[in-house]
Order: structure tokens, then sequence, then C-alpha cells
């Protein structure tokens, strides 16, 4: 209710609602008894002519019959006995509607039922008996009957019932006339006073509406003259009304509030103003501001500390301080910006802090200490230069008035401490300019004496210029020389990208040259060594297992010569895609499990919980890096194990792009590098000793490869190894959420990841070990039997060793030597499922041949499997979009041809 809002408009509205409602009310109680008296005056009217014609009506019917009666017993006329009859029955109908309107008067329904009762006797006495009398002709009884004329007597009986049943209605319709009039009377005496009511009603409500107005205007005017004539502004407006006088009686003690505010402002900065002229020292000037400004603000600390230049540095020093407990409490110095008096320095602004820490300093009195609870922190300047600042602590929060207070005195006490300041510097300049002027002379002596000595030194600077000009001549020709030595340079380097280029090429098209032959060897080989046809002994077997792994020694040198050629100049691209790493374990014990049974050793491998679905690098490459290292592992241990241990390690905050680092570590318990030779195996051609060569065989190349792999992908690879007790190389990947981004810029934080990495044998890490999958069961044979496969090769030797792997899987095998073969051979048989083409052909080459046959509608589902030599950049990607399905390099493994043909026949 104290919220409730009942203002000047609503009151008057209020009222005149109220005097509306009042005369409403008064015109419905008199519209409602003008009803009343109009239904009681149409009810009088109207039952007294309906009960006077009904029983008019009856009288009427009674002396038809009675006419009827007499007409037809002297007559015997049946017109007197159909009158007779109308009668009697609509005496009946009337009867009824008399004694229903008599029902709210059982006296009259008793004398009207008796006249009733005198009519049935008359018609059952006198009127049907006579009339029967006469239908009967019995004349003697007529004549007797109307002798005796009991039946008028009836009639008269009747007729003097009726006039005193009108009587006495008469009666009643009087008495209701003069019910009428009395409440004529009363509504005449309730219309005056319920107008006397509202007139009494409407003049409270206007005094008190107006009572309300007018008592606060005139405590309003008293106030304002009060303020006009500089009475007491002390006094205040009581309003208990919620309304627009209430408004204007705070507005007024707000003025008032205001006014007194601004008295006490000015009266204080007067104060403080007058008690601070004519102190000429800082520290003085400073006790006393302090001083006064605390008690005015009520604060129990104050300090002061002054703006100072220590050589390049502005500080702000204390100068004095207010109730201060004891000289080393509180700090006595601050750099611009430092603390909060630094900070206020810095931004010019006056600061109120009411939430104070535990740690502040504390008040102190007679009796004890306690800490503050609001401080304030204000700067002083002079011409928009900070030249000191003031903090002042209480036991209460500063209010906005407070604050107000230490604006304005700051606004010119800024001027006063600069005055001090600058006397301060004046006695200071005037004594060092003394002491300056003592010194000066003793100096001018000693610039005499010096003025002899620079004429010599003038003398012997003069040679010294004119040496070095010679020597300036000498460096501009060595200048020259330097620009022809830097052309002749950029040249030899243009040379060698050129000469560089020129290797890339001879290497790639020398591994074309070497796949192609070594193609035929490895499938020849291992269509031998399977000895499907079982001629083969035991000695020609072995001499096929040595055919293929020597031939597969060669492919593997190929790659690594081909792949480390490309990271020397450059030009091997990386790939960012998604590896998923659940699978990863899978695929290790696949490709590793059976070397590790052949050589028998465990093999274990482990991946921590926390690794992520989905690791972000160059796949191909991550996976030939852990391949690389598995190879080395199995191939340098003779017993013991092998393990591959996969956990996550947290990306440092400052490496932006970097979600998280990958860590692979790789151990054996093999033979081990002395440390010596750690930097060595990472070379091309390199291993831990000749005799290791000679004894394990391999090329140098794999580490080389995997260390520059490991660099391209922006991460590291590390060796923990001792000799005799086996070897651990540690693979740190960053996972790369941007693609665009190089991975040389996270060569600096893999490096920093890799300084905290310990030597995995003191790793202690909780990690999930990875159970083995099954393999998947190879296809069945008979998704090739019958089928009809398309050889396009210009190598006789490949075209055999193809067609009899093919063969041998039931296959019908069809062969062209270049594409415009295949071309012809394609219009005239429809029954090819599949074709494997060569892309370096002589005519028409591979590419050329794959977009002929794919501009042909009839052929858009029809296999075709790229067969290629040549590892050039890209190649895969030309020949998918020349329109291979699927792409194989050379020299091919029968099982990877075998898979993906699988693939396409069964899709």
């Amino acid at each position: 209710m104290k919220n409730f809002r009942f203002g000047i408009r609503q009151k008057i509205i209020t009222g005149y609602v109220v005097i509306i409602i009042c005369l409403v009310i008064a015109i419905l109680a008199v519209n409602k008894q003008l009803d009343t008296m109009q239904e009681e005056r149409n009810f009088i009217i109207q039952r007294d002519f309906v009960v006077r014609d009904l029983t008019n009506e009856i009288e009427k019917d009674l002396l038809k019959m009675a006419t009827g009666q007499r007409g037809f017993i002297i007559s015997g006329g049946e017109e007197y006995l159909r009158l007779y009859n109308e009668a009697r029955s609509r005496w009946t109908e009337n009867f009824n509607k008399l004694d229903n309107l008599l029902s709210d008067n059982p006296a009259q329904q008793k004398e009207v039922a008796e006249i009733n009762e005198n009519i049935k006797d008359w018609v059952s006495d006198a009127g049907d008996k006579s009339i029967k009398m006469k239908q009967q002709n019995d004349t003697t009884s007529i004549m007797t009957f109307f002798k005796e004329d009991t039946g008028r007597q009836k009639i008269e009986q009747v007729q003097q019932q009726f006039d005193s049943f009108r009587d006495k209605e008469k009666e009643l319709i009087d008495q209701r006339a003069d019910k009428l009039n009395k409440q004529n009377k009363y509504l005449d005496i309730g219309l005056y006073s319920l107008l006397a009511f509202v007139i009494i009603v409407s003049f409270i409500l206007a005094m008190i509406i107006s009572g309300s107005i007018i008592k606060t205007i005139k405590a309003v005017v008293n106030t304002i003259r009060a303020m006009s004539t500089g009475g007491d502004l002390s006094s205040r407006i009581q309003v208990k009304t919620n309304d627009e006088i209430r408004d204007l009686g705070s507005a007024t003690n707000e003025l008032l509030d205001s006014l007194e505010e601004r008295d006490w402002l000015q009266r204080s900065v007067a104060d403080v103003m007058s008690k601070n002229q004519g102190i000429s020292s800082l520290e003085n000037l400073a006790e006393t501001f302090l001083s006064i400004a605390a008690q005015i603000t009520g604060s129990s600390f104050g300090a002061f500390y002054s703006r100072e230049q220590q050589e390049n540095d502005v500080i702000l020093v204390k100068k004095a301080a207010f109730a201060d407990s004891a000289d080393d409490v509180g700090r006595s110095s601050f750099a611009l910006g430092q603390g909060l008096i630094g900070q206020c320095a810095l931004e010019k602004r006056i600061q109120v802090i009411n939430k104070v820490g535990e740690d502040y300093r504390l008040i102190s009195s007679g009796l004890g200490e306690t800490k503050p609870r609001s401080i304030l922190i204000a700067p002083i300047v002079y011409e928009e230069e900070i030249i000191a600042v003031v903090e002042f602590a209480s036991l209460n929060e500063y209010t906005s008035l407070h604050v107000a207070f230490i604006e304005k005195v700051l606004e010119t006490f800024g001027l006063t401490v600069n005055r001090a300041i600058d006397r301060m510097e004046i006695a200071r300049l005037l004594s060092e300019s003394q002491a300056m002027t003592e010194e000066l002379q003793a100096q001018s002596e000693e610039l005499q004496t010096q003025s002899e000595e620079l004429k010599m030194q003038s003398e012997e600077l003069q040679m010294i210029n004119e040496q070095l000009e010679s020597r300036t001549q000498e460096a501009e020709q060595k200048t020259k020389d330097l620009e022809v030595a830097k052309k002749d340079l950029e040249e030899k380097a243009k040379q060698l990208t050129l000469g560089s280029k020129y290797k890339s090429e001879f290497l790639a098209n020398m591994s074309h040259e070497l796949r192609t032959p070594l193609n035929s060897i490895l499938i020849l080989s291992e269509m031998l060594a399977e000895n499907s046809s079982g001629s083969l002994s035991e000695e020609e077997l072995e001499f096929a297992g040595i055919i293929h792994s020597s031939g597969q020694d060669l492919l593997n040198l190929i790659n690594d010569i081909l792949d480390l050629s490309k990271v020397e100049a450059g030009k091997l691209d990386v790939v960012i895609n998604e590896v998923n790493m659940t699978e990863l374990p899978a695929s290790l014990e696949r490709n590793f499990t059976h070397i590790a049974n052949q050589k028998g050793l465990d093999f274990n491998i482990s991946m921590s919980p926390d690794v992520p679905a989905i690791f972000q690098t160059d796949e191909k490459r991550f996976q030939q890096i852990i391949r690389n290292l598995l190879s080395n592992a199995f191939k340098f241990t003779e017993e013991g194990s092998v393990s591959a241990n996969i956990k996550k390690v947290g990306a440092d905050a400052n490496q932006t792009n970097i979600d998280y680092w990958l860590e692979i570590a790789i151990t054996d318990t093999g033979i081990g590098i002395p440390k010596e030779k750690h930097a060595l195996i990472f070379e091309a051609f390199q291993q831990g000793e000749g005799a290791t060569i000679r004894k394990y065989g391999g090329t140098g190349l794999g580490l080389s490869i995997s260390s520059e792999f490991a660099k391209l992908l922006g991460g590291n690879l590390q060796l923990f190894s001792e000799e005799g007790k086996g070897s651990t190389f540690v693979l740190l990947l960053p996972n790369i959420s941007d693609g665009n981004i190089p991975a040389d810029l996270f060569t600096e934080a893999s490096r920093e990841i890799a300084a905290t990495i310990s030597p995995p044998h003191s790793m202690g890490e909780e990690t999930t070990p990875v159970i083995g999958l099954q393999e998947k069961p190879k296809a069945q044979d008979n998704v090739f039997y019958g089928k009809t496969a398309l050889i396009t090769d210009d190598d006789n030797r490949n075209i055999f060793a193809l067609k009899t792997a093919l063969e041998q899987k039931g296959m019908n095998v069809l062969v062209a030597n270049n594409g415009i073969e295949c071309l012809d051979i394609l219009s005239s048989s429809k029954s090819i499922d599949l074709i494997l083409m060569d892309i370096m052909m002589p005519d028409m080459d591979g590419y050329e041949t794959m977009q002929r046959i794919r501009q042909s509608k009839e052929y858009d589902d029809l296999p075709i499997i790229a067969l290629t030599a040549k590892a050039m950049k890209n190649d895969r990607e030309k020949c998918l979009e020349a329109g291979a399905s699927d792409y194989i390099s050379k020299p091919l493994k029968l099982e990877q041809l075998f898979s993906v043909m699988n693939v396409w026949m069964t899709r």
C-alpha cells in the first residue's frame, strides 16, 4: 500500500465517479419504483376491466340461456335450442378465465364458486329439465314448471350475487389505488433525501481533496519564501499522501538538500583554502591540508605523495601523513601505474574503494587498531599534469558529498601546491647557482689551457681526415667488387635450382625405368613362390623367394631415394587430413605381428584413454614414419620385445593453432646405439657402424627420411638409447587444426615440448592396452571367375605377369599395347568388366585413353584402375581427373591389386 500512488487527478476523478455512481443509483431506484407503480396501475386498470367484462359476459350468457330455453319451449324452434347450447358452453369458458384471474384472492374465488353453483343448479333444474320436457312433448309438466317458476328465482339470485361481487371488486381497486398514492409520496421523500446525500458527499470530497492540495502547497510556498529570505534550510516538508503534492514536496526537499550541500561545500572549501594560505613548505602544506580535509570527510588516515623526477623515471614520493601510526607503515614511493596511487596518477581520476582487502594497513588509536572500511584516492592536477596524489581512509563509507568536496577543493589546491614546489625549486636553484658560479671560475682557467691543446689536436685531426678519405675510396672499390660477386652467386644459385630440377626429373624418370622391369620381377616371383601348380622344388621356391625379396628391397631403396630427393629439393607437399587414431593400433598389429612371431619377440601396443579419436596431420607421412621406426626396431632386436606407446601431450597456451601434441614412443630391447652415434644415424646412408650394415643390411635412409618427415609435419624425432640396452625413438607431432598454416611454424614449439620429455624408461603414465583385431577374410576367388579384364600396357613383361596372375583367378584376359588398341577392343567387345590401364604408352597415353573412354556414357560405370611406374607429384589426382576409378603405383603387389579389383567389381 505504501507504493500505491493516488494522484490529484485520480482523486478528482474518484470524487466525480462517486457522485455519478450515486446519481446512477438514484436514477435506477426511481426508475424501478416508477416501473413498479406503472405495473400496479396497469394491473388495477386491466383487472377491473377484465373482471367486469367476464362477470357481464357470464351474466349475459345466463340470460341468453334463459331466452333460448323459453323460446324453444314456446315455439319449439331449433335456433333457440342452438342459442341455449352456445351460451351454455361459453359460460363455462368465461368462468374458468374469471377463476384463474382471481387466484390471488381466495375470498373472491369462493364467491364466484357460489355463483357457479347457482348457475349449474339453474341449468340442471330449469334449463335442461324444461328443454327435455319440450322434446318429450310433456305439456302438463311444462305448465307445472312455469307455474312454479323456480328458474326465475335462481337467475335473480345470480344477478344479485354478481352485483355484490362487482361492488367488492370496486372497493378492492380503491384500496390498491390508495396504496399506490402512498408509494408516490414515499418516492418523493426518497428523491429529496438522495439529492441531499449526493450534495453532502460531493461537498465532503471537495473539501478533502482541496485540503490535501492546499496544505502542501502552503508548506512549499512558506519554504520557498524562507529560502529567498535566507532563513532556516534544515526544515523539511512532510507529506503523507502519495500523489503529485508529495512529488512537489519531495522536489522541494531535494532542492533544500542540494542548497544545503552546496552551502556546506562552499564553506568547507573556503575553510580549507583559507588555512592553506601563506605556507611555503610543501611538507607543512601537505600536513595542514590532510588534517583539515580528514576532519571534514571523517577520515581516520591520510597520506600525501608528491611527484618527483629521478633520472628518466617519474615517481610519487610520500611527503606527509595524517594519523600515521609509525614512520615505516605504508610504501614510501610509487611509480606511475604502480599500485592504486600510481594508477590514480596515470588515469587522473578519483577512485573510491568500499571493499578493502584483508591485507590493507590498519588505523590505530589509543585502544587498538582496526581495518578501514573505505578508501579515497584523488589526483592533484596543475595545467593537466599530475603533481601529487592524496589518499584518505575512513571507518565509514565516503559519500558523494565527500567526493564532491575533494574534487572542488583540488581544483584550486593544485595551484597552491605548485607554488610551494616552485618556491622550493627556486631556493634550490639559487643555492646551486652560487656553487656553479664558483665552479665556472675554476673551469674557465682550465678551458684556457685546453684551448691551446685543442689547436694541436685539430692539426692532428686534419691529417687523420686525409687518411680516412683514402680509405673511403678503397671501401667503394670493394663494394663494387662485392656486387659483382653477388651477381655471380645469384647465377650459381639459379644453376643449382635448375640442377635440382633436373635431378628430380632424372630421379622420377629413373624410378619409372626401374619400376617397370621390377614390376614383372615382383609379380612373377610372387607367383612362383606361391607354386600354385606344385611343380617347383624346394630349392626353386627358395630362389623365387630370394628374387621377390631382393626386388622388394630394390623397390624400397627406390622409394627412399625418391622421397629423400623430394625433401632435399623442397618439393614434398604436406597434405593435412584426418587420421582415425582408433584404427591405428589394429593396423600396426596386422602389419608387424607376423614379424614378431617369426623372430619370437613380444609386440605390445598401448594407447592412453585421453588420445582423441581424430588426429589432423599428413596421414601418409605419419604412417610412413611409424612403419620405418617399427621396421628398424624389429630389425635390430634379436630377443625381448618391441612396444609402441601412444599418448596425448597438452599444448602450451602460447602455442596458437595447436590443440595438442601426440607422442608415439617406439621402444625395443635390441643392440642399442652408442651416445656418440646418436646424431650420425639420422644422416642419409648412415647406420650405427659399418658392421651393423653388413650384419643387418639396409640403406640407412629410413631414419633420415623419418626425421625430415617429422620436421615437415611440424614435429620432432628424438632418440634415447644406450649400447646393449635397447633404444627408444620418440615421435612428437602437433594436431594441426588449421591446414593452411605451414608446419615449419611449429618447429620451435616442438622443440620446447620435446625438451620436457624424459626417457621413456622412466615414464609411468597409465595406458590402455589395445587388443588386436582379427584380419578380415580375403575376397573369394569366385568374384573374378568368368569375368573379363582388358590389360592396356606397352611392356610385354608386365602384360605376361598380369595376364598369368589374372588367368589363375579364372578371369578372361584381353591385351592392348596402347590406347588406340584399347579403344578398338572396347568398340568390338561389350563384355569387358574391368580395365588395367598403364599411363606411359606410345601413340596414346593412359590419360587420353581414359578421357576418350569416359566420353561415352556407355562406359560411365566401367572400372578403370590406373597403373604407373612414374611416381611424380600429383600423379594420383591427374589419373582420377582423367577418369580412373582408382590408382596403383608400380611395382604392383598382387594382394593390393586383387583387393582394389574386388572393391570395384563388387560395387
